[in-house]
C-alpha cells in the first residue's frame, strides 16, 4: 500500500484531494467525509468483479450495480439509483462511492448532486480516463436522446481515489481511449509534457509503473489548476473541451458506446487542429505532431466514411457550449496553446469535416 502522489483541487471549502498511488484501496483515511454504516457502493457487475484491487467491504453497507457502458448513461440508470436510496431510507448522511469509469462517476456525482438536494460521494476511477479527466472537476450527468451530457450538474466529491493496480485489467482499447485526454492536455495547456508524451510513449504503452504515475498526475494537476480558476466553465475551463464539440457530435451520430468516448474526442481534436492549419494558425509540423501521437496509441484520426458532415454539423448546434446560436470551438493555436472561437464559419468546418473522412 504506497501514496505517490496527492494533488489539492483548491476550491475553498468545497476543495478536496487527489490520491494516486497503488494498492491503496484499504487505506481507510482516503474515503473522506464517509462512514460505512451509510456508504453505498455504486458499480457494474463486471467492475466489482474484477480481481486486481477492489474497494474492500467494510467501507461501505451496500451496494447497488447498474449497466455497464454509455448506453446506460441515461435518467433511467438515475432512477434505479434513487429508488434502491429511497427504499432502504438513506438519509443526507449518506455517501455514494462512484467505483468504476467515467460512465460511473458521471452517473453517480448526478446521484449525489440531487438525491435529497445533495450528498456526499467519492470517486474511484478505474479506468485511465476517469482518471485523468471526468473524475476531477465536479462535472455530472447523464444523455439525453437529443445531445451528450445534457443534464447535469456541477457538483465536487469529497476526494478522488485514484488506484494505479486497477489498470492492470483494463483492455488496451479503453487504455488508449484515456490516452486521448491525456495528449489533450499537452495541447491545450503544457508543450513540456507534451514533448514528453512523445518521448516515453513506449514506456506509456507498455504500462510503466512511473510513467503511467507521472501521466495520471501531471493530467490531473493540470486539471485542478484550471478547474481552481473557472470552476463552472465560464471562462478558460472551456478549452478542457478540445475536441470535445466534434466529439460529442460523432458519438451521437454514430450511435453511443459505438466508439469510446477517448476515440470520438481524438478525432476531433484532429478535426480541430485541422481546422486551425486551414485557419493559419497551427503549423503544418504541430498539426502532424499531434496526429502521429494520436495515432500510436492507435486512436482514429479521420471519420468514418458514412458519416454526413452536415449531420454532425447539426449535432453540433446542441452542443453546451453554443452561445447565440454561434457553435465556440476550442482550437489549437500552438502545442501548449490554444484558444476560443465562435467565428468559425459553418463552411469552413463542413469542408474540413469533408477532408478529415476516411475515403
Amino acid at each position: 500500500m504506497k501514496i505517490i502522489k496527492k494533488i489539492k483541487v483548491d476550491l475553498g471549502d468545497r476543495s478536496y484531494p487527489i490520491i494516486i498511488g497503488n494498492g491503496i484501496y484499504g487505506n481507510k483515511n482516503l474515503y473522506r467525509n464517509s462512514n460505512p454504516k451509510n456508504s453505498i457502493l455504486v458499480s457494474t457487475k463486471k467492475i466489482k468483479n474484477l480481481k486486481n484491487s477492489s474497494i474492500p467491504k467494510r467501507f461501505y453497507n451496500s451496494e447497488i450495480l447498474i449497466g455497464d457502458g454509455e448506453n446506460f448513461k441515461n435518467l433511467n440508470s438515475c432512477e434505479s439509483i434513487y429508488k434502491n436510496l429511497l427504499k432502504n431510507k438513506y438519509s443526507r448522511d449518506c455517501c455514494l462511492l462512484a467505483y468504476g469509469g467515467g460512465v460511473i462517476g458521471d452517473i453517480t456525482g448526478y446521484v449525489a448532486a440531487t438525491y435529497l438536494r445533495g450528498v456526499n460521494f467519492i470517486q474511484v476511477p478505474t479506468t485511465l480516463l476517469s482518471m485523468v479527466d471526468s473524475s476531477v472537476g465536479g462535472k455530472t450527468g447523464v444523455n439525453h436522446s437529443l445531445g451528450k451530457n445534457m443534464i447535469g450538474a456541477f457538483y465536487q466529491p469529497q476526494s478522488v481515489i485514484i488506484d494505479l493496480d486497477s489498470l492492470k485489467t483494463l483492455p488496451k482499447k479503453q487504455f488508449n481511449a484515456g490516452m486521448a485526454e491525456v495528449i489533450k492536455y499537452g495541447v491545450i495547456y503544457d508543450k513540456q509534457f507534451f514533448e514528453w508524451l512523445e518521448k516515453n510513449k513506449k514506456k506509456i504503452i507498455s504500462l510503466d509503473r512511473v510513467s503511467l504515475a507521472k501521466i495520471i498526475a501531471t493530467s490531473c494537476k493540470i486539471k485542478a489548476e484550471i478547474v481552481a480558476k473557472d470552476e463552472k466553465e465560464s471562462g478558460i475551463r472551456a478549452i478542457l473541451n478540445l475536441g470535445h464539440t466534434f466529439g460529442h457530435a460523432i458519438e451521437k451520430n454514430i450511435g453511443y458506446g459505438r466508439w469510446t468516448h477517448g476515440a470520438a474526442v481524438a478525432c476531433g481534436m484532429v478535426i480541430a487542429s485541422e481546422l486551425s492549419e486551414k485557419l493559419g494558425k497551427l503549423s503544418k509540423n504541430d498539426l502532424s505532431r499531434i496526429k502521429n501521437l494520436l495515432s500510436y496509441f492507435d486512436l482514429p484520426i479521420k471519420l468514418p466514411k458514412k458519416i454526413n458532415a452536415s449531420k454532425l454539423y447539426e449535432a453540433m448546434k446542441n452542443d453546451k457550449k453554443v452561445l447565440n446560436n454561434k457553435i465556440r470551438l476550442i482550437i489549437p493555436k500552438k502545442i501548449g496553446e490554444c484558444f476560443i472561437s465562435d467565428k468559425v464559419s459553418k463552411s469552413n468546418i463542413l469542408k474540413t469535416l469533408e477532408i478529415n473522412r476516411d475515403q
